[in-house]
């Protein structure tokens, strides 16, 4: 037994860069989640692919362990998730009612309008915000192109992701050149504060420090600045 468990612990060693490799590669914001927690979670991803492993097929085992790394790591953050299905409802009802408005004025609506419309206050205007922040903390690509909101969930994680086509690399391509023209429609301070987040990748209370505001207040921020990219790039997407 001693020397099963010794064989796994040197195969888990031997593994151990896939996993830091899947983590690297993942938009889970380090405010909300130590390097370290991740690299556990996908750990117990790699101890599931030793166990469930048929050396039978012809597939290489980098490539399965890959898939079911990535998969405990985003099921994982899932579960540690505080967003609720009342806050995402209520997100998808904050989408409709912006659209709406959007049709109706032949404009952006402001927050007020957006108030009115819903029948909720500021404060509660505010906790919407914060769950776009909480839902682009794990995944910024799947919030922002998403359709209308209601698209919130991770794309399935068992999607061959090392297949990529032509097709593919062009939309991306299509979907960094949009994004960026979307950055530059924002102003000035939400410009650095994307950058502080994603580049410098600084905590909330960090960039909150930088800016005597409180960590709530940064978030609601981030996430207001979410919605108004996916507005830049839904106008783009329509031209």
């Amino acid at each position: 037994m001693m020397y099963y468990e010794t064989d796994r612990e040197q195969e888990i060693l031997k593994y151990l860069p896939l996993v830091e490799k899947v983590v690297n590669g993942l938009n889970i914001k380090r405010s909300d989640y130590e390097r370290s927690d991740l690299i556990n979670m996908g750990v117990i991803g790699l101890m599931d692919a030793l166990n469930k492993f048929d050396h039978s097929k012809k597939v290489p085992f980098e490539g399965y362990a890959y898939i079911r790394i990535k998969g405990a790591i985003i099921d994982e953050v899932r579960k540690t998730s505080k967003v609720s299905r009342s806050r995402i409802t209520k997100l998808n009802d904050f989408y409709k009612a912006k659209e709406k408005l959007e049709k109706t004025l032949m404009r952006t609506p402001s927050d007020h309008e957006i108030c009115a419309e819903l029948g909720i206050g500021e404060k509660e205007l505010s906790k919407i915000h914060e769950t776009v922040h909480q839902l682009a903390s794990v995944s910024l690509e799947d919030v922002l192109f998403s359709e209308e909101g209601h698209d919130v969930e991770i794309q399935d994680v068992l999607e061959d992701t090392t297949a990529v086509n032509s097709e593919e690399a062009l939309l991306e391509i299509e979907r960094k050149e949009m994004l960026a023209l979307a950055i530059k429609k924002l102003d000035e301070r939400e410009q650095q504060i994307l950058n502080m987040l994603y580049i410098e990748e600084l905590s909330l209370k960090e960039i909150a420090f930088v800016y005597d505001l409180s960590i709530p207040r940064i978030s609601q921020i981030h996430g207001k600045m979410i919605v108004k990219l996916k507005s830049h790039m839904k106008e783009a997407y329509n031209d």
